[in-house]
């Protein structure tokens, strides 16, 4: 829990988080007085960010609840997990559904007036009207769904997988898994790929499918204050991160239609923690919230039995006729990996430094909103003159187009440029797929991969929900259409099809900016449904992520970092087998005895200077000759239930029975328990007596002193510990190992370097 409210309030796009943690209800309000640059630093750590607690408190009232539960509950427990999987994929699904029909609808509608428009101004001159109509449109629609993210719930902005990510790594993102925010997230990302941005809605799916699991699993809503009295087994963390994994990756599979891709993506990117019943039930949610979206859009299509739209994002058959490809094509595939991996590693080096001018200059909610509004006024002047400039006429052949702009062609023709900039940016990636050879001049296809890299590298890390993928497909696609073309003309040869070009050159950018290796190979080819191409899509990633991890980290591992959150690795530093638990554990630590004074308990838990979250229990010192040793762990919320329960006893009548509490109790206070200063302690209860026998956790983990950092890493995060704690050979506290202690140590450029912590 936090308590430097200082001008720290929002700091800048990704680090918008707010500074309360959930508990605190009572929020202070501090006068906004903001400076006009804040120091940023990224070797810091932040203190504003508490671990979750993935290791299960095994205390005497947990351990009567699980002996009381016979063979017949433990399967009705484990048939509620595959029912909530289940809601999960339906719910995601849905919420898919509803993204997808309300763009296609708006973007139309918007679509139609402005070329109904430039039609109109191109036969009588005055096109300035149709550039000023286009960009106030964007900028109008942009400026709601940036003020919703700003003013309303700020970590709702960007894709939302860098929190997720954080959110199954064990830190405890205040807001990220609320309704709100996945209220906010649904219209903040219809509205930023409505305005035109250069953005995605297949990012904020993700996002939205965890917050939909947290929500679900729950059995109630803390926001709508109901309680719907289910599932209350799984109210821990333990439990809701599971769910959570399971979210993401529906999220994952309603946006590709890829729910092997999506398992392999929670397994890559998401999930520190593992089993394999939750793979299984994992690939249950995914496939379940394919087939939702799916059937539901056939019916909303008008084909009710035709079951062609598994994802958000349909990339289309590739024939395999005119796709095959021949073994003297790899080295190709190799080089446009290598380019993808430098164009990528370029994109996150460039949104790095915007993102840090962000944090220091732009912090204010009003003036995020404005930055917004500029991006979209700028994204369709640009559009608007690179359309207006180009003279890249093709012949209409069908209804290939959607939103044909004649402009300065012939009769029966359409300028090639518009195709490109006048549609939403997934349409616009199927087109560069699969338009025949021909289609599109090099010329335009050059101009368009410039202006958009510049353009997609801005929006990301805009106080709007919008993701990267599509983003990063289209430049792409844009660029591995134009390599497929010199190719042609340098070679002659007839095989060297653009659209085949067009998807490695995609996968490459992707796999640049945000270097994912193995589900992007699975979610490609599912989305493509073709797997001739596994072994290209294979080879091209992983050359970029190689490639581009020489130069800088990828994008979502970035944006962690400059929130400085304290991000758990899979493994600790290589060269930190010098260090020991005495060096990097904290101490002085809290402990608290066995029976403790209730004003004492009070007292350390009031104490602003120390935000300890878990308070290592040690036996009463009554006889001076025996050793204070660990005798348990309890942590704060507990200490928190209990004081509000009134679960003590007088001093002088130690004998009688302090109140009963039931693991009930614990579970209906998660997740936001009360803060100490909500719960009023008379003088007189403060000299009464607290026993925390059969409420703390007599066997927490503890290491030796001497024991070496990589050690003390591989225990905490492969159970997911929040304390550690750590004893001499008498069993005596020495010190506390915590996820911040662990997350200091990095490897940089010079070696193994310490980061310090702050209170932002």
């Amino acid at each position: 829990m936090q308590f430097t409210h200082s001008s720290f309030l929002r700091i800048g796009q990704l680090s918008n988080v707010d500074l309360d943690d959930d508990a605190h209800e009572l929020e202070t309000e501090v006068p906004h007085q903001f400076p006009n640059e804040i120091p940023h630093n990224e070797k810091l750590l932040s203190l504003k960010y508490e671990s979750l607690d993935y290791d299960n408190s095994e205390n005497q009232l947990f351990l009567e609840e699980e002996r009381r539960i016979n063979h017949a509950a433990f399967q009705t427990v484990e048939i509620k997990r595959w029912v909530i999987c289940g809601m999960i994929g339906i719910l995601t699904g849905l919420v898919a559904c509803f993204i997808d029909i309300v763009v296609e609808k708006l973007a139309g509608l918007k679509y139609k007036v402005v070329k109904d428009n430039i039609d109109k101004f191109t036969e009588k001159g005055g096109l300035s009207f149709s550039l000023l109509l286009w960009a106030t449109l964007n900028s109008s629609v942009v400026m709601v769904g940036s003020i919703i993210v700003a003013f309303i719930e700020p970590v709702a902005a960007g894709s939302g997988i860098p929190q997720i990510k954080c959110y199954l790594n064990g830190v405890k993102i205040p807001h990220v898994v609320r309704l709100k925010t996945l209220m906010v997230k649904v219209c903040g990302v219809i509205l930023s790929v409505v305005g035109g941005l250069a953005v995605g809605k297949e990012g904020p799916m993700i996002h939205s499918g965890a917050v939909i699991a947290a929500g679900i699993s729950q059995g109630r809503s803390t926001s709508l204050k109901r309680d719907f009295k289910i599932f209350e087994y799984f109210r821990r963390d333990t439990e809701k991160r599971d769910f959570v994994s399971a979210g993401a990756a529906a999220g994952v599979s309603a946006a590709f239609g890829a729910p092997v891709g999506g398992v392999l993506f929670s397994l890559e990117e998401g999930a520190s923690f593992w089993n394999q019943f939750l793979t299984w039930r994992i690939f249950f949610a995914s496939m379940i919230s394919t087939f939702t979206l799916n059937s539901v859009l056939s019916v909303y299509h008008g084909n009710a039995w035709d079951l062609s739209n598994p994802g958000l994002i349909n990339f289309g058959r590739f024939d395999n006729e005119k796709m095959e490809y021949t073994i003297q094509e790899i080295p190709i595939f190799i080089v446009m990996g290598v380019v993808g991996g430098i164009l990528g590693a370029m994109f996150n080096a460039l949104n790095y430094w915007l993102t840090m001018f962000r944090i220091r200059y732009i912090h204010r909610p009003c003036l995020q909103v404005v930055e917004a509004m500029l991006v979209a006024a700028v994204t369709a002047a640009v559009g608007f003159v690179m359309i207006y400039c180009s003279r890249d006429c093709q012949p209409l052949q069908g209804n290939a187009v959607a939103y044909p702009l004649q402009l300065f062609c012939a009769d029966g023709e359409y300028n090639s440029m518009a195709t490109a900039f006048f549609n939403t940016p997934e349409k616009s990636v199927v087109s560069l797929f699969h338009d025949p050879p021909g289609t599109y001049n090099p010329m335009t296809l050059g101009m368009f991969t410039l202006m958009y890299f510049f353009l997609a590298c801005w929006t990301y890390g805009l106080t709007v929900s919008a993701g990267v993928f599509i983003p990063s497909l289209l430049i792409g696609a844009a660029w591995g259409r134009l390599f497929g073309i010199s190719l042609s003309y340098l070679t002659g040869s007839i095989w060297a099809d653009p659209g085949k070009y067009a998807l490695m050159g995609a996968a490459a950018q992707l796999g640049g900016i945000v270097r994912m290796t193995l589900s992007l190979t699975v979610i490609m080819m599912e989305a493509t449904s073709n797997v001739t191409y596994g072994f290209p899509i294979m080879l091209v990633l992983m050359t970029a992520k190689i490639v581009g991890d020489f130069f800088v980290e990828g994008l979502y591992d970035m944006h962690i970092q400059l929130q400085s959150v304290p991000f758990l690795h899979w493994e600790a530093p290589v060269t930190s087998h010098s260090l020991t638990a005495r060096e990097v554990m904290s101490t002085p630590v809290t402990c608290l005895r066995r029976k403790e004074k209730v004003g004492t308990i009070v007292d350390i838990l009031s104490d602003a200077s120390s935000n300890h979250n878990g308070f290592p229990v040690v036996e009463n010192e009554t006889d001076t000759m025996q050793v204070a040793g660990l005798r348990g762990l309890i942590l704060r919320s507990q200490l928190i239930v209990l004081l509000k329960h009134k679960v003590f006893v007088e001093r002088a009548n130690l004998s009688l029975v302090q109140r009963r509490l039931k693991l009930k109790d614990f579970r209906d206070a998660y997740p936001r328990f009360p803060p100490i200063q909500s719960i009023h302690v008379s003088q007189d209860e403060r000299e009464c007596m607290m026993d925390l026998t059969e409420f703390m956790n007599p066997s927490p983990y503890t290491v030796p002193q001497e024991a070496s950092l990589p050690r003390v890493f591989k225990l905490f995060r492969a159970l997911g510990l929040r304390h550690l704690v750590v004893v001499d050979n008498r069993n005596e506290v020495v010190g506390m190992v915590t996820r911040k202690d662990l997350a200091r140590y990095r490897l940089g450029k010079e070696g193994l370097e310490e980061l310090s912590l702050a209170q932002t």
